[in-house]
């Protein structure tokens, strides 16, 4: 049965039970498809009949009754967040080509779309909710992430490829029910939400969002403790602000403890397993490209846990995925050496909306085409992938993947001046971004507001450096690793 299907009957089958908490208020499965029939019933009234929509992002039933209504006509949802600049925004409104937009509020400074207010959407109660057809082949969703030209990356999933993770999912052996309560922490731009949405919908168990107010590492453990969770996905650092309360969290019910996003520690997780004692406890990893997460490692019940320079395995690959080793030309490398992780098989895109990207993100082996993650390797003899780092200077920050080449072409445009984004771990164990300008010191406010202007709030700089000039290399090039020390230093 196809994702769709499971979910088109899991609406119909539970309608009593909880589908949502979303700031302490419950929303039910016949509250849900009451909204999502609304929602359809809109789109197919629309003048030109869109398959690409926008979704202006906000914490409501709309919002996720809007993903789920759309998904089921068989369309493709684009997620917009209102908190980005405007000329972001209207970068991904042109590449996916959209030309109508639902929101639960006025979305600012767009040009060409046509915003509907689903707040002021009323149901008549008759309509059914519809979910039509084979669209194995089109797109479910469309993702932007970082570009290193400063132009976000669209990133195209069919529903042939949800469903090839699904598959994936459930032969790993998770079994969710409708007696599941799931923790959703993700903005729904990060891929990793679609999984702690989907999968519950799903199976008609109820999701649980984040509040609004407050820390969001801190509204983590509240919820987890407080709704009784029993699945939660969440990234490595949540564990890295939480070791400090590790001797008070005490989580006998949750079931699934899952992390992805960023290198798992693996003495952190060993001392996580004390707080979830009875927790399948699983480090998975995964481009966005691959459909959410591609490979698995199980951490042992004994507490052993295969690591490497103290970060834990990525494991091996999920059902369906391929996976290879291989050097810059496309050449496999042998068992025990190091190399880029290449993916293929039915989870993996056919390629970005721009088709140049494609040329070098893409190649071919043996007739079947393979997605280069970027990300360097080694698989062990027992069959289990060892992440090394990165083979670019893309990192990822509380889950979300930056190019660092953005974030200096973003500054460098702005200030005219050569600009380098380096990354450093706090004390807290957490990847942060400093950036240093080849200028005189000068206002660093000024700077950080006109950063907030065309960045996301994840990819700014935590802090602001002045370095002239900044050192080089004997090849002439900029020395990272020297203005990294120096750097250091300031911080």
């Amino acid at each position: 049965m196809s994702l769709r299907n499971k979910l088109y009957y899991s609406l119909i089958n539970n309608s009593s039970h909880n589908a949502l908490c979303i700031q302490g208020c419950y929303c039910n499965y016949n509250q849900l498809s009451e909204r999502v029939a609304c929602i359809q019933q809109t789109l197919i009234n629309h003048s030109v009949s869109p398959s690409r929509i926008g979704i202006v992002l906000s914490d409501t039933v709309d919002t996720y009754a809007a993903i789920v209504a759309i998904l089921l006509l068989g369309k493709t949802y684009v997620p917009l967040h209102p908190s980005h600049p405007a000329e972001r925004i209207q970068q991904i409104v042109s590449q996916a080509d959209l030309d109508i937009a639902l929101t639960s509020s006025a979305l600012s400074n767009l040009e060409n779309i046509t915003c509907v207010d689903m707040s002021s959407l009323i149901a008549d109660g008759n309509s059914p909710i519809i979910s039509k057809g084979d669209f194995s082949n089109s797109y479910a969703y469309i993702l932007f992430t970082s570009g290193s030209t400063g132009i976000p990356k669209g990133t195209p999933i069919t529903y042939g490829n949800l469903d090839s993770f699904a598959t994936g999912f459930y032969a790993i052996g998770y079994q969710l029910t409708p007696q599941d309560r799931c923790l959703q922490m993700f903005d729904l731009t990060f891929d990793l939400s679609v999984v702690s949405y989907l999968m519950p919908l799903c199976a008609g168990a109820c999701v649980y969002t984040l509040p609004d107010k407050g820390m969001k590492f801190t509204n983590v453990y509240s919820v987890l403790e407080e709704h009784t969770i029993t699945f939660a996905l969440m990234v490595p650092s949540i564990l890295s602000f939480l070791r400090q309360y590790f001797s008070e969290i005490h989580l006998p019910q949750l079931r699934y403890s899952l992390f992805c996003g960023e290198a798992l520690s693996a003495d952190l997780v060993t001392e996580w397993q004390k707080c979830v004692p009875n927790a399948t406890i699983d480090n998975v990893y995964g481009p966005t490209e691959a459909t959410i997460f591609c490979t698995w490692y199980r951490i042992d019940t004994t507490g052993t846990v295969g690591a490497t320079n103290g970060v834990v395995w990525i494991g091996k690959p999920m059902l369906g995925v391929n996976t290879v080793v291989a050097d810059d030309e496309g050449n496999l490398i042998p068992t025990g050496e190091k190399g880029e992780l290449c993916l293929s098989g039915n989870q993996v895109t056919k390629g970005y909306l721009d088709n140049e990207k494609n040329k070098t993100a893409f190649f071919t082996l043996n007739g079947e085409q393979y997605y280069r993650t970027g990300d360097l390797v080694l698989l062990h003899t027992d069959g289990n992938y060892i992440y090394c780092g990165r083979s670019d200077h893309q990192v990822k920050i509380q889950g979300f993947r930056i190019e660092l080449a953005e974030i200096e072409h973003h500054a460098r445009t702005a200030f005219g001046c050569h600009a380098v984004a380096i990354v450093f771990t706090n004390p807290q164990g957490i990847n942060q971004i400093e950036l240093v300008l080849e200028t005189e010191a000068t206002n660093k406010s000024d700077i950080a507001s006109t950063l907030k202007s065309l960045m996301p709030a994840y990819m700014l700089p935590a802090g602001i450096h002045f370095v002239k000039p900044l050192p080089l290399n004997i090849n002439g090039k900029t020395d990272r690793k020297e203005l990294a020390k120096q750097i250091a230093i300031a911080i």
